[in-house]
């Protein structure tokens, strides 16, 4: 197979890349709630196990695994994982990195014009929760659900444009443009300056938020210091708890610091295997590696954990603040801070603007593992490539903006892909690099070119540790949860219709698997053997 023609212009740009897969909606909505509901400041602890032994370690792996797929010519998860495993199997066990980002993208993408829908409408002053404070929670929530298509199925069908899907149309054909464009011209040239403004945007916002001391007099606890305490102060977890302490014990809070890490890194999803394989041999991947991670734990940690609950618990006190929910918090909780706060339609335009660069840096590493795969298997160029994928992620975010009845294809979607098969996808890597390539072989092709040594302790985490945790955590959600979810399935008929969709888009990839298939076998027979 010929070396690939595409390469990162630079080293700045493919860590501001990675790191723009990696920061996304999760860490300024969903960590901060996270962290909240599990104990606060006593959260850290799990989380940042998790991140020693669960993010950084895996993080590597895809990286070493991607870089040296590459060197022979390969970029998609299938023809990488075929090549180290050097069975067929593997290859078929690749659609993982396929499925996830594809499937995803169908939803992810409709967040993003959300986030977008909500920034415009701040800007020309469309957004207003009325005269009375009473109701600001009650008419945030209705123009939600206005705006998503919540109260009904078939948003597109009642005689009108909505101007949500005008703006999924042209949030679609801006992800698209860009992944046309290609990855130092379309990818890299967008997260090397979108990076910086998100950062810009927030750290607006985030001074905004720390100045805003007690807003009401009349309620003077109700003030940012009390507000990051609220945040970061070690707590119980519930009445049934007496400290802090006796939350580390419950299972549930390690699993959600796990869960956290797999979103806040973007292990799992494919995509640093994919991104990775565009390095050249002596690039650095563990140095890089790192910095992409501590990119991403600085707008989680520092930007997203001092903005959005402290912020809530300001104006709206601990009711507002426990509103841990990512839709709730983000689209129905902040637009009423917003109403609150002085210049609140500025503040709230690039609050959703910050969102929706974001989510765009995250989506754009979604399509570009597909469209590998597509140039990879079916031996065409990017422009038929492009449209094949426009093609098919198009028909299934129609999908979910059909069925947006309460977000149920959604959130089904985001639970089935975005959680559990993300978990599955890990195991499986870290049984591939720490099993099957072989941990001592993978340390050596990272240490080509690299800047910094792998820490000691990296060859028995990633064999024994990490793969346990992760299969522990497969374990027990089987146990807890695998009946509900089989029944959900069976009794709502939106939701088979979603794992239907599931379905038809894996039985697709998988074909086309079995089709590329034929045409890396020399290629990866030349491939040199042994650990």
């Amino acid at each position: 197979m010929a070396k690939p023609k595409e390469q990162w212009a630079s080293r700045l740009g493919v860590i501001l890349a990675v790191a723009g897969s990696a920061v996304g909606l999760g860490n300024f909505l969903r960590f901060p709630g996270t962290a909240a509901a599990n104990g606060g400041g006593g959260f850290m602890i799990p989380y940042f196990c998790a991140l020693i032994f669960l993010g950084i370690p895996i993080c590597w792996a895809e990286w070493t695994m991607g870089k040296h797929g590459g060197q022979f010519g390969f970029n998609s998860c299938p023809a990488i994982f075929g090549a180290l495993g050097r069975k067929p199997i593997w290859r078929y066990l690749g659609v993982l990195g396929l499925i996830i980002p594809v499937i995803i993208y169908m939803y992810y993408v409709l967040i993003e014009s959300w986030c977008m829908g909500y920034a415009f409408s701040y800007l020309v002053g469309w957004i207003n929760l009325g005269p009375d404070p009473t109701q600001y929670a009650a008419e945030s929530v209705q123009y939600f659900n206005n705006f998503v298509g919540a109260n009904q199925d078939g948003l597109m069908l009642d005689g009108r444009i909505h101007i949500s899907v005008v703006v999924w149309l042209f949030v679609f054909a801006v992800n698209f443009y860009f992944i046309y464009r290609g990855l130092s011209k379309g990818i890299e040239a967008f997260c090397t300056w979108a990076m910086p403004l998100m950062a810009v945007c927030a750290i607006i916002v985030l001074v905004r938020v720390l100045t805003l001391g007690a807003p009401d007099p009349a309620r003077p606890e109700l003030n940012v210091v009390n507000g990051l305490g609220f945040m970061w102060n070690p707590k119980p977890l519930d009445s049934q708890h007496s400290t802090w302490v006796s939350a580390l014990a419950q299972p549930k809070v390690w699993m959600n610091a796990a869960g956290q890490i797999f979103f806040s890194l973007s292990v799992g999803f494919g995509v640093i295997i994919n991104y990775a394989s565009y390095l050249k041999r002596k690039d650095d991947v563990v140095l890089a590696g790192l910095t992409a991670s501590g990119t991403n734990e600085f707008f989680e940690v520092c930007l997203g954990g001092l903005i959005t609950i402290p912020a809530a618990f300001v104006f709206l006190g601990v009711a507002g603040a426990e509103r841990v929910g990512v839709f709730s918090l983000g689209f129905h909780t902040l637009p009423v801070v917003f109403e609150y706060m002085p210049a609140g339609h500025l503040f709230g335009f690039l609050w959703f603007f910050m969102l929706f660069l974001a989510a765009i840096t995250s989506s754009l590493s979604m399509l570009q593992p597909a469209i590998a795969f597509l140039e990879e298997a079916l031996g065409i160029g990017r422009r038929a490539s492009v449209a094949l994928l426009g093609m098919v992620t198009g028909m299934g975010s129609l999908f979910v903006i059909f069925f947006s009845k309460d977000l149920k294809a959604l959130v089904f979607l985001d639970e089935t892909i975005g959680t559990i098969t993300i978990v599955v996808l890990a195991a499986v890597q870290t049984i591939l690099f720490g099993w099957v390539f072989g941990v001592k072989r993978g340390a050596r092709v990272a240490a080509e070119g690299a800047e910094m040594k792998l820490p000691g302790f990296f060859p028995f985490v990633i064999k024994y540790v990490t793969p346990a945790y992760l299969l522990l955590m497969l374990g027990l959600w089987c146990y807890t949860d695998l009946g509900r979810y089989v029944a959900q399935v069976r009794s709502d008929q939106v939701v088979a219709l979603t794992f239907g969709l599931v379905v038809v888009v894996t039985v697709f990839l998988l074909i086309l698997i079995n089709i590329g298939g034929r045409r890396w076998k020399a290629e990866t027979r030349e491939l040199p053997g042994g650990r």
